[in-house]
């Protein structure tokens, strides 16, 4: 993807848990096959227009019983925020995910105000 942006740059970044399943024994865990986990991430103050956005891995605790498969995405992007989606299958255990990711994109300034 290029990112060409004019005029203010707005750039927000963060972690979040997206799942602790292995307390409760959840899907990540306990389950096999495909499995996923997404979370809504809301922006501070909302872009301009969608921003590029980038997601990775800051927090990985899984079984050492089986192969290691995940997929780590950012989705349904728009100016107030994203969906945080990881994706596992197979026999994969998955106790605990969590994410960074950042934001880049054009920012709304005060002075861009518009005339009806």
């Amino acid at each position: 993807m290029h990112l060409s942006i004019s005029g203010p740059v707005g750039i927000e970044d963060g972690e979040i848990i997206l799942f602790s399943d292995y307390e409760h024994d959840g899907p990540m865990w306990s389950a096999t096959g495909p499995r996923e986990a997404r979370k809504q991430v809301i922006f501070k103050e909302p872009f301009s227009a969608p921003p590029s956005v980038r997601v990775w891995l800051s927090m990985l605790d899984v079984s050492n019983q089986g192969n290691v498969r995940m997929d780590v995405q950012a989705e349904a992007v728009n100016e107030q925020g994203f969906a945080a989606v990881f994706r596992t299958w197979g026999d994969t255990r998955i106790a605990r995910v969590r994410i960074g990711w950042q934001a880049i994109g054009a920012a709304s300034h005060p002075d861009n105000w518009q005339v009806d």
